[in-house]
């Protein structure tokens, strides 16, 4: 028998993870943040303002289904249950169909805490690259938005967009990144900004004879070259990090680092992780006003 999964190029692999110090978690505060996105899924926990669980799984066609999936994949191997839970945010583009969640926020904001929590408090723009849209977002030393720029018109220069070149091209999107640099010469960007019609150009690329390599690598170029163009809409201040599922991508990362002339900081957790870390965050700080009205 086949196995389908070899075939499905576009997924993304899921993964969960559970914090080694298990001590006993008696009196503490336990929140936590799930960030429903078009193609994935996260959810993290936080015990005391740190992360103790997480998990990250493709987003279904069902998106109340997918927060409840996505939590209880994260809490697998601790023993906490869903009323251990104090208070928790949605967030993300599925936001509003979190069944759980005590209150909702806005995905840039949560991308700015997150940000700051995975590449410290000097980060100052962050790109976050998702998988139906980007946005460009200045904060300041807490992770309190500044200023933010989005671009949301098509999903060029996104993790689709990339989902529907792996599929095209038969190879997995995770190695996509490193593929791209397999070439001899760095080609001209494609010239589509349509996932439709960069699907169409890449194949007339193929009959040409480009090779899969010096297609992606045009692709790259052209995701680079249209968030740089969002960065410096919405203005860059270093220091610089990118969140998202494309920050995975060295692809990308690399040409958009050398089309700004600066590097971007390295991430102490999965970049995808940013959206769900401050939701997380956020849930702490809306629990902790709430004990303080009350005392």
């Amino acid at each position: 028998m086949v196995n389908r999964e070899q075939h499905e190029f576009w997924r993304w692999s899921e993964s969960n993870w559970t914090s080694a110090l298990t001590e006993n978690r008696h009196g503490s505060l336990v929140t936590a943040g799930v960030d429903i996105g078009s193609t994935s899924t996260q959810a993290v926990i936080m015990v005391d303002s740190e992360i103790f669980a997480y998990s990250s799984i493709r987003t279904g066609n069902n998106s109340p289904d997918s927060a409840i999936r996505a939590l209880l994949h994260a809490m697998e191997n601790t023993d906490l249950s869903t009323d251990d839970i104090d208070y928790c945010v949605g967030t993300g583009y599925g936001r509003v169909n979190v069944p759980f969640a005590d209150r909702t926020v806005t995905e840039i904001s949560c991308h700015a805490r997150g940000g700051n929590y995975i590449y410290g408090p000097t980060v100052r723009t962050i790109l976050d690259m998702g998988g139906q849209d980007c946005k460009a977002i200045h904060c300041d030393e807490s992770g309190k938005v500044t200023s933010f720029s989005m671009n949301e018109k098509c999903a060029a220069g996104t993790g689709r967009g990339m989902e529907v070149l792996a599929t095209l091209l038969a190879l997995h999107v995770e190695d996509i990144g490193e593929a791209s640099f397999d070439i001899d010469e760095e080609p001209e960007p494609v010239n589509s900004i349509c996932v439709v019609f960069a699907k169409t150009e890449a194949t007339n690329l193929m009959r040409q004879g480009w090779t899969k390599e010096k297609v992606l690598a045009s692709y790259c170029r052209a995701m680079a070259i249209r968030v740089v163009g969002l960065l410096e809409k919405n203005g860059l201040e270093e220091d610089f990090a990118i969140t998202g599922g494309i920050a995975k991508n060295i692809g990308v990362v690399k040409r958009i680092e050398s089309l700004l002339g600066i590097e971007a900081l390295k991430p102490s957790w999965d970049t995808q992780l940013a959206g769900a870390i401050g939701a997380a965050i956020i849930a702490r700080d809306s629990y902790e006003r709430i004990i303080t009205s009350k005392g």
